[in-house]
């Protein structure tokens, strides 16, 4: 039960993090402007790692395929972060394609399709 709690709070400390830098760099802003940017940097990072180590305490031993799924959704994820500032014009794209990752995420883990 506390897994997937915490499997949760990452998620949805990743997507928040996210989501602000997309946003911020919609709107021109860039990365030294960010006032916000140490906050959603260890957001990100500490979601990252709590989304994980849940997930695979919820795994226990073994890993299916559609686990495998979820680590490179997880590796996108980490991406997510550091494109918005390299190239603006993939923020508000972002800024749709994330909540779409997670649903694919969340599909893959409650259907276990393969």
């Amino acid at each position: 039960m506390v897994y997937k709690l915490l499997h949760v709070l990452g998620a949805v400390m990743v997507l928040a993090a996210a989501g602000g830098v997309a946003v911020h760099a919609a709107n021109g802003g860039r990365r030294e402007d960010n006032q916000l940017r140490g906050l959603l940097a260890a957001m990100h990072g500490v979601g990252l790692v709590l989304s994980v180590v849940a997930g695979f305490g919820m795994l226990g031993a073994s890993l299916p395929g559609w686990a495998w799924a979820k680590l490179v959704i997880w590796l996108c994820f980490g991406a997510a972060l550091t494109l918005p500032y390299r190239n603006q014009a993939l923020a508000k794209p972002l800024v749709v394609i994330l909540p779409l990752l997670a649903a694919v995420a969340a599909y893959l883990s409650l259907y276990k399709p393969f």
